[in-house]
């Protein structure tokens, strides 16, 4: 198993229940693919480096987990149709 980081960007104009629900549902598909998830973060509300979609800001989380190495490619196209969902990420972890 590896240790993977998945960053998504979320859409700022969405009601809080909305989020967590975007939020949950990547969470499942982590743990649909196999993976365990190890940490959650919420960071928030921050500013876009450049306005995306003609929005400026935008919510951001950080979901760490354990995973094989095929699962990051399954969780990203699951992902990638998500409506709600401006920009995601996922990279291996360092060992260090």
């Amino acid at each position: 198993m590896n240790k993977y980081e998945l960053c998504v960007v979320v859409n700022a104009k969405l009601e809080e229940e909305e989020r967590t629900a975007v939020v949950d549902k990547c969470k499942h598909y982590v743990e649909r693919f196999g993976g365990t998830i190890t940490n959650v973060d919420d960071w928030g509300k921050k500013k876009l480096a450049y306005e995306i979609g003609h929005q400026k800001e935008a919510f951001y989380y950080f979901i760490q987990f354990d995973a094989e190495p095929t699962a990051p490619a399954e969780i990203e196209n699951r992902i990638r149709i998500m409506d709600n969902v401006i920009r995601f990420l996922c990279v291996r972890a360092d060992e260090a």
